[in-house]
């Protein structure tokens, strides 16, 4: 006994998909890659489509109105014939009238069903006259087409007047008729295909056009953020949309100068910081090979590069997390005085002949920023005030309302007038042929973290000679 096979289940899922992919991999592959061909194409499609619905309706329209035209014609004629048929007698009888060879073509005439008249050409029996004889037999006046003998047009009329039911059917070739159909068929399908011809190229013309702005904007975008210009497209005039666009491209262009700007601020704020420790321990290396050192002299010089390692490690982080807007996010305290001393200790070793003290109100003064911000803060003011210094350096530190206020002042030649303006501008220095080293960023960087605490550093216009800088910090 045969077993029935098992109903097979139609493939789906993973199937169906794999036999779905060649297809539109097949329509990705030949979709235009471009804009403008695409809108090329969506152009050509769109007048395609209403290029079909017209020529469907035209030629329907014309065909109808060419039969309408060929319904004339065989009611006119057959009018005329029934103008020969006398009815008057007993039977019905056709008269002689001139031209009667011309009426009799194409012409059947019935008496109430019964054949009178046929053309010459037409058999008793043939097709067209079966026709005629159908269309006679239905009563009234009607039109159909026959096929026997080619497309043939007949119509029925009955005689006016008529007792016995005469009747008078006329027919005509449509040949020409629906050749001059056809021929304007091909007519508007040549036509269809120069207009697409046309709509394309055209369109092809005018988007590429319309989009020679874009491809220029962008290039001068490229170019403009490669070198971080300042030129921009705001204050050409150009249409709406385009104004948009470069308005865009504007705002992106400045976000990229700005982080441009800020990642090469950031580049010398890392060099200037690093600099003293890296001296620090250039020095420290130089010693332990020029001479040789004692144990306690050794482990001494390693404190110190381990030290200045370490100070290097936290100027990193702490420019880092500046560099990410992080570090007014970042929580904890520093213990003032313990910072400033930590410092100044730090600092003497640079300048021995100048004098460094710290005052303040003991440990009790507590500021709202970590010990490595507070550092980072006070550092770069204490390097300024060193570096012109005659010989002593004062830091003191003190309360105000809601914070802490911490002064660096020095007794060197102050800050000329003139300068003041751009004292906290990054890479300005009163006098860059003085002597003293500095790149005129640690001013800046000091104010910028301070801000960034939420506090202040300004500099003090003071009667007594030397500069002095306050920071003002929040409280912890």
């Amino acid at each position: 006994m045969k077993q029935r096979p098992a109903n097979k289940r139609p493939r789906t899922g993973a199937g169906a998909a794999s036999r779905a992919l060649p297809w539109r991999a097949l329509a990705s592959r030949w979709a235009p890659g471009t804009l403008r061909g695409r809108l090329s194409l969506v152009a050509l499609t769109t007048a395609a489509l209403l290029m079909v619905i017209l020529t469907v309706a035209f030629n329907t329209v014309v065909r109808l109105r060419l039969q309408h035209q060929a319904d004339d014609e065989l009611r006119t004629r057959a009018t005329a014939v029934a103008a020969t048929v006398d009815t008057g007698g007993a039977r019905v009888r056709l008269l002689e009238t001139p031209g009667e060879e011309l009426l009799d073509a194409n012409v059947w005439i019935y008496d109430s069903g019964r054949l009178l008249e046929k053309p010459p050409t037409a058999g008793a029996t043939g097709p067209l006259t079966r026709a005629a004889g159908a269309l006679a037999a239905r009563g009234g006046p009607g039109c159909l087409t026959s096929g026997a003998h080619g497309p043939v047009r007949l119509c029925a009329r009955p005689v006016p007047g008529d007792r016995t039911g005469a009747t008078v059917v006329t027919a005509l070739d449509l040949t020409p008729y629906r050749s001059s159909a056809d021929t304007l068929l091909f007519a508007s399908l040549a036509l269809d295909a120069v207009m697409l011809a046309c709509t394309y190229a055209l369109t092809r013309l005018a988007v590429g056009r319309a989009l020679r702005p874009v491809r220029t904007m962008t290039g001068q975008a490229t170019r403009w953020s490669a070198v971080a210009s300042g030129e921009r497209f705001g204050s050409a005039a150009r249409p709406d949309e385009l104004a948009r666009l470069g308005g865009s491209l504007d705002a992106l262009l400045d976000r990229i100068r700005a982080l441009l700007r800020h990642e090469r601020q950031l580049t010398r704020e890392l060099s200037h910081e690093l600099r003293n420790p890296l001296a620090r321990i250039t020095a420290e290396l130089d010693w332990l090979r020029s001479r040789p050192r004692s144990a306690d002299e050794t482990l001494a010089a390693h404190d110190a590069m381990a030290d200045a390692a370490h100070s290097m490690r936290t100027i990193c982080d702490t420019l880092l997390d500046d560099a990410r807007d992080s570090a007014a996010a970042v929580p904890g305290t520093g213990e003032v005085v313990s910072v400033l001393r930590r410092l100044a200790d730090r600092a003497a070793p640079d300048r021995p002949e100048v004098e460094i003290t710290v005052g303040g109100p003991g440990e009790g003064l507590v500021a709202g920023v970590p010990d490595a911000v507070l550092e980072r803060i006070v550092g770069p003011l204490l390097d300024n005030a060193l570096r012109y210094a005659r010989s002593r350096v004062e830091i003191r530190a003190g309360a105000r309302p809601g914070g802490v206020r911490v002064e660096v002042g020095d007794d060197g030649p102050g800050v000329p007038a003139s300068f003041a303006p751009q004292l906290f501008l990054p890479g300005r220095r009163a006098d860059p042929g003085d002597g003293h080293g500095g790149a005129g960023l640690g001013l800046p960087l000091a104010r910028r973290l301070a801000r960034s605490a939420g506090g202040e550093v300004r500099h003090e216009e003071a009667g007594a000679p030397g500069a002095t800088f306050v920071v003002g910090l929040p409280s912890g």
